[in-house]
């Protein structure tokens, strides 16, 4: 593994990164065909935060937190900071005092493949963090990693610039170059959602406004009277 550190790589636009976050990470899923979810073992530390930003991009040595300490430099206003490590991890690496120092320097959060602890304090500054595990397990600052260059988490390939979501229902990654794509896509499906919603609101069934009767009939299911069954 190549120790460096890459400074200033392209980011998406902030605003832009900003709207996808508050379409939020199911609508803009569905919307890309199901791509880019980091998997249901990425939750929050705390309830209720929703963010959309750039990723800057850090990868540590298991229970080792001194490229997190690095990756601080490199992150600016709107950016999330995605840590993965280079084997399987749940030590907490991530803690109040890194989430202060990101505060301060505009960060939106953190998203980590290893643990997360403080989780009260984290709460109480409102600085949203998801991981993988909530750990009082502390960590070494000992050995170098990487900045600013793709990692891997939860089986998906996350590049520094990209635009990283997260909210209540899980992280996910969206790649820089089709941002545009995705923020149409998901005010489309808000609008299909819309339509739909003011249609049950009416009393239409999901049966027919889907048009699942006529699979339904294809796939065999029969409708019996309880006399007949």
């Amino acid at each position: 593994m190549r120790t460096v550190v890459v400074t200033d790589p392209p980011r998406a636009d902030a605003g832009r990164a900003a709207t996808l976050g508050e379409y939020g990470v199911a609508t803009v899923h569905e919307a890309l065909g199901r791509t880019g979810y980091l998997g249901p073992e990425f939750r929050p530390a705390w309830p209720g935060a929703r963010i959309g930003g750039t990723a800057v991009t850090a990868l540590c040595w298991p229970g080792d937190n001194l490229m997190i300490h690095v990756a601080v430099e490199q992150c600016g206003p709107g950016d999330v900071l995605v840590v993965a490590t280079t084997s399987p991890s749940t030590d907490g690496l991530f803690g109040e005092l890194f989430a202060t120092g990101l505060a301060r320097r505009g960060v939106k959060g953190v998203v980590l493949a290893s643990g997360v602890r403080d989780v009260a304090e984290l709460r109480a500054m409102g600085f949203p963090a998801w991981s993988r595990a909530v750990s009082a397990q502390g960590s070494v600052k000992a050995t170098a990693g990487a900045v600013n260059v793709p990692v891997t988490l939860g089986g998906q390939v996350v590049n520094p610039g990209d635009v990283v979501l997260a909210d209540d229902d899980g992280v996910m990654v969206v790649p820089r170059e089709d941002v545009d794509r995705a923020v149409d896509a998901a005010q489309a499906r808000v609008d299909k959602e819309a339509a739909t919603r003011a249609a049950f609101e009416a009393g239409e069934l999901g049966l027919d406004r889907y048009g699942l009767r006529d699979r339904l009939a294809g796939l065999g299911l029969e409708y019996v009277a309880w006399e007949d069954r």
